[in-house]
């Protein structure tokens, strides 16, 4: 086990090297079954490994740490932080097959790489219906994996029992929000109010919110007393806000973003009812809404035209005004909060962190 932090900046780097050495135990076991499961260790190696922010076991660590105060050693809830990020791979490579994208973080999508490796064997069928297959089970182990990870928490029983009840409303949630997100790819209406709706559940609530009240249960605080308390109260209105202006940025850079750093193709959720493509429409005019169904029913969007037209509603102007309101709601449940300076200081960076990114 990796010593105890020293200063909050040291954990993403002691969830790294947790996650690496709990994969590379894991996947002796299974090679040892059979070498043939190599491929779903490839693909499930790369989904954990292969980069990312490590924001969810922060809001966690803050979480815990204002529990737990500054001096706790963070040595024995590590494990339980490092699981979010096995549970966040887990959902991003099933969020692939559903929306059939290409790559992640610049690298072929965990499907992808998998048909990709059906053909290079030369095996019989269809690649890339082993590569959806293959993929569902790399995301099926994975969220196996975090349940095993969470359990080498040295914390007792009924503390992490305890916080188990924050991770499963988490991933009941994160599923709710992840079908309403595919019921929007076919649905003839959807409001702005459910496009909302569909963001706290899938990102608001497992990206900072439940993050956050498991982290407090792995120092002892949980139940309904804390959620209605002052401080549970403080981090759920916090990590709605943070979580609202994590997706709201996610739709301005689906359209926006610069590849080479988001590792994903420009317009990529093109089909789905994102707020922006909502407030596009709302504002457009006539000829500007025409232009917009036009694109958008073409075989093959041209992302670049549509673009265009979106900037010229307005939309991700308002977008980023509402993305700004976000933050500044989630400072004020700080500035309310029950919490020392380093911890409310740290949670305003993280807001304004992953609000603003540009990956």
């Amino acid at each position: 086990m990796p010593a105890p932090a020293e200063r909050a900046s040291d954990l993403p780097h002691l969830v790294e090297s947790t996650l690496t050495a709990f994969v590379a135990a894991e996947a002796v076991t299974l090679t040892d079954v059979d070498e043939a499961l190599e491929p779903l260790l490839a693909a499930a190696r790369d989904a954990v490994l292969g980069g990312g922010k490590r924001v969810r076991p922060q809001f966690a660590y803050w979480g815990w740490r204002s529990v737990a105060g500054p001096h706790a050693p963070v040595a024995p809830v590590l494990p339980a932080l490092a699981a979010l990020e096995l549970l966040h791979a887990f959902a991003l490579v099933h969020d692939d097959v559903m929306d059939r994208s290409e790559t992640r973080r610049g690298r072929p999508t965990a499907h992808r790489a998998l048909a990709g490796a059906h053909r290079d064997q030369r095996l019989r069928g269809d690649a890339g219906h082993f590569g959806d297959a293959a993929a569902i089970l790399v995301g099926d182990l994975l969220l196996v994996w975090a349940d095993r990870l969470m359990a080498r928490a040295d914390v007792p029983a009924a503390t992490l029992r305890d916080a188990r009840t924050a991770y499963d409303r988490m991933r009941v949630e994160a599923i709710a929000g992840q079908f309403l997100d595919v019921l929007g790819d076919c649905a003839r209406t959807w409001s702005p109010e459910r496009a909302l709706r569909t963001a706290r559940l899938k990102t608001a609530g497992y990206t900072a919110t439940w993050p956050l009240h498991y982290g407090a249960a792995l120092a002892g605080a949980s139940g309904p007393g804390f959620a209605r308390g002052e401080l549970g109260r403080a981090y759920t209105r916090y990590g709605l806000a943070v979580g609202e202006a994590f997706q709201l940025r996610d739709d301005l850079l689906g359209l926006f973003g610069e590849p080479a750093v988001t590792g994903k193709p420009v317009g990529d959720d093109l089909g789905k009812p994102t707020m922006l493509l909502l407030l596009a429409r709302s504002r457009a005019n006539a000829a500007q809404l025409a232009e917009l169904e036009e694109v958008l029913a073409a075989a093959r969007p041209d992302v670049a035209r549509l673009a265009a037209v979106v900037r010229d509603t307005g939309a991700p102007d308002l977008l980023s005004g509402m993305i700004g309101e976000r933050v500044a709601d989630a400072q004020a449940a700080l500035d309310g909060a029950p919490v020392d300076g380093g911890t409310r200081a740290a949670l305003g960076e993280l807001a304004a962190a992953v609000a603003w990114r540009a990956a």
